[in-house]
């Protein structure tokens, strides 16, 4: 018996479910054989078809699904930080929920953080998860405040195309919370660049 179209097989992934979606109006047979909805794979008579959805399968998914940056682990909290768009916009201000909530991006140097040069940390403006030490900030020259490392477990990470080109961006790993985009343009050790919008951040001096 079959689904109806447009309902994926559990086993399968949302890239190969996609690729027979596009595919399905040149091989009907190989479409019906992937939406059964028992344990069997689709059709054999096209096994290139079948070869060409897996491997499309596994680049969609490398690019659509939320990475940790190398190193981290997601961060524990007693608090659920999953939390409402509107009372996401009830705690911030309109700046920060434009980007920790929207992925908005601050004018370049618009943040007094940019140019902090104290000894301290700065947290996620959501829900005050440490994400940097002052002792991984420099000075990148674009105008938004810049790390070459993270504080361990601290953040996440997914591949963007708002801008067309593949970009990383990395959001805060309690809250969800968008901080911006690393590049691999940075200083020793680690060669990266976290370009941070300063309106995510809160820094705390050091006692």
């Amino acid at each position: 018996k079959l689904t109806t179209v447009g309902h994926m097989h559990p086993r399968h992934s949302i890239g190969e479910w996609l690729f027979y979606r596009l595919c399905g109006c040149w091989c009907h047979a190989c479409f019906s054989a992937f939406i059964v909805r028992h344990h069997r794979a689709p059709d054999s008579s096209c096994p290139r078809l079948y070869s060409l959805a897996t491997s499309f399968g596994s680049i969609f998914d490398l690019f659509t699904t939320s990475q940790a940056i190398p190193g981290a682990q997601e961060a524990s909290s007693a608090e659920s930080w999953h939390l409402p768009d509107a009372e996401w916009k009830k705690r911030l201000a309109p700046a920060q929920y434009d980007v920790l909530r929207h992925e908005g991006t601050e004018r370049a140097h618009t943040s007094a953080l940019n140019g902090e040069k104290r000894k301290g940390i700065y947290h996620c403006a959501g829900c005050d998860l440490p994400l940097f030490t002052s002792d991984m900030k420099f000075d990148s020259g674009t105008g938004w405040p810049s790390f070459y490392a993270t504080s361990p477990g601290s953040v996440l990470s997914k591949t963007d195309f708002k801008l067309i080109l593949p970009r990383t961006e990395y959001h805060c790993a309690r809250c969800d919370g968008h901080q911006g985009h690393v590049f691999n343009d940075g200083p020793a050790p680690t060669g990266k660049r976290y370009c941070n919008n300063g309106v995510a951040l809160r820094f705390a001096g050091a006692p």
